[in-house]
């Protein structure tokens, strides 16, 4: 568990040092993880949309892509640190479990319906 402590250390502390640097460096890191939440939720809706009503083959996509935002939620919940800038990183959790389902969607739509 030491081991793993350090690591992480290593990997966000820079970004801790950076992000308070200034307010600017705050105010970016905030922005960019809205910008990711919205690309996130709206590729989740259109696909969502674009792959149609409920029936045996989208119930199918639709609980993988639950399944992949679940294991994003889970692995950003053991990666994440909980010490410094947990608001931030709840953000960058969710933005990324967002947009991996996102792409999860846009893959599946154009594998399975084009």
């Amino acid at each position: 568990m030491k081991i793993s402590s350090e690591i992480l250390i290593t990997i966000f502390d820079p970004l801790r040092t950076w992000a308070e640097e200034s307010t600017g460096n705050w105010n970016m890191l905030i922005g960019s993880g809205f910008v990711l939440v919205f690309i996130g939720l709206i590729l989740i809706f259109v696909y969502l949309k674009k792959i149609g009503e409920a029936d045996e083959r989208t119930n199918h996509i639709k609980l993988i892509s639950a399944l992949i935002m679940l294991f994003v939620l889970v692995l950003c919940d053991i990666i994440f640190p909980k010490e410094y800038m947990w608001q931030i990183f709840f953000l960058y959790k969710y933005s990324i479990a967002f947009f991996a389902t996102g792409i999860y969607l846009v893959f599946r739509y154009i594998k399975d319906f084009n």
